[in-house]
């Protein structure tokens, strides 16, 4: 049996399909007629922008917000009996932080009052005793002078008492009593100076006395001072305008002198920046150049400041062990010197208030001779062409 034949094909049929047409790529044929320019466009303007500026923008990563925090400490031993502050409560200068328990020190402050009250009893003994000695150096004086003057007497009634007795007219008794009293008044004038002798050297061991007595006087008052000042140590009080935190002291501790109880931390606007920048970046570097501080907790916000100062060696001088680099075991490491920067007036209060000692800083100091000069891409090709 013949098998079925298949129907012819028709000839249209038979031939393949032809191929679709490419289609045209003028996008293509653009980008590469426009890119090589724009490439090159590019390539200027960055050359441009990085001869003028950015070869003079030193930046670096490590820096860092501080502040002169100040931990306090008591200096007597005392209980805590009040805290006057929360955590993290901004607090004013001298306002008081922490008070600690004062009766030990008030009857101390008592105690030595008493001992200066005593004191000054004695001193006023002292002077009064100086005075009564040389009041009586002057009592003596006139008994000197009076026993002088008996002297005298005496002596010129023994001479005509003498001459009586040898013309006769007198009793021989008549001029031994004369001669007598002559002796007498002699006698008296040696009494009366030794007497006013005795008074002179008495007053110099009474002035001694004055001293000392003027010198423990002085001792008792600063001891009474001493207790007052120490009276004032048992309130904490806040160094400066701040904000208290890291609290340490509970109520009723007992606390030691050198204890670490709270700490004062700078309000945001006394708060700076130290950048460790490398020892290469500091050719042009100077005090007074502009600097852009950007903090990594507060994205967005661009804060200005100026170099203020250096420090007068590197980072690696002020660590616990500095290197010894004469062991023979030398390696070349580039240095970095922290450089402080201080932040502008007029900042946003915002973004200010937010600034903490301890954040993390990327600071670009601008070390061009003319600061004002922009920054942009555009503006320094525009400046380069003299379109500025």
């Amino acid at each position: 049996m013949n098998a079925p034949v298949s129907p012819p094909v028709p000839a249209e049929a038979a031939q393949p399909a032809s191929a679709p047409e490419k289609p045209r790529r003028p996008v293509r044929r653009w980008l590469l007629r426009i890119l090589p320019p724009l490439l090159l466009l590019v390539l200027l303007l960055g050359g441009n922008w990085y001869w003028t500026t950015g070869r003079f923008l030193a930046e670096t990563d490590d820096a860092y917000v501080q502040g002169d925090i100040v931990v306090l400490t008591p200096r007597v031993e005392a209980d805590v009996i009040a805290i006057e502050v929360a955590d993290n409560q901004p607090v004013s200068r001298g306002q008081v932080l922490l008070r600690l328990d004062d009766r030990d020190v008030r009857l101390q402050l008592a105690q030595s009052r008493a001992a200066l009250a005593e004191a000054d009893a004695v001193v006023l003994t002292a002077r009064q005793t100086l005075k009564q000695l040389r009041a009586q150096i002057g009592a003596a004086e006139a008994q000197r002078e009076q026993a002088l003057a008996e002297q005298v007497r005496a002596e010129a009634d023994a001479r005509r008492t003498q001459a009586l007795v040898g013309g006769g007219w007198s009793s021989r008794q008549s001029n031994d009593q004369a001669l007598a009293d002559q002796r007498k008044a002699e006698a008296a004038v040696a009494a009366a100076e030794a007497e006013l002798a005795v008074r002179r050297q008495a007053v110099p061991v009474q002035e001694a006395q004055l001293a000392q007595a003027q010198a423990k006087r002085d001792q008792a008052a600063a001891a009474a001072d001493m207790a007052a000042i120490t009276l004032t140590y048992t309130e904490i009080r806040a160094p400066f305008d701040g904000i208290a935190g890291n609290r340490a002291a509970q109520l009723w501790q007992r606390v030691r002198p050198g204890q670490q109880l709270i700490a004062v931390a700078p309000r945001a606007e006394a708060l700076f920046v130290t950048a460790n920048f490398k020892e290469t970046q500091l050719e042009r570097m100077r005090p007074g150049q502009p600097v852009e501080i950007r903090v990594d907790a507060i994205p967005g916000h661009a804060l200005h400041g100026h170099v203020d100062s250096f420090a007068p060696a590197t980072g690696s001088e002020f660590s616990l062990l500095p290197p010894e680099n004469a062991t023979g075991n030398f390696t070349k490491i580039v240095q970095r010197v922290p450089v402080k920067l201080v932040l502008e007036p007029g900042q946003p209060a915002g973004a200010v208030a937010r600034l903490r000692p301890g954040l993390s800083v990327v600071a670009e100091v601008d070390t061009r001779a003319d600061p004002e000069a922009p920054r942009g891409v555009l503006a320094a090709a525009g400046a380069t062409l003299g379109l500025r």
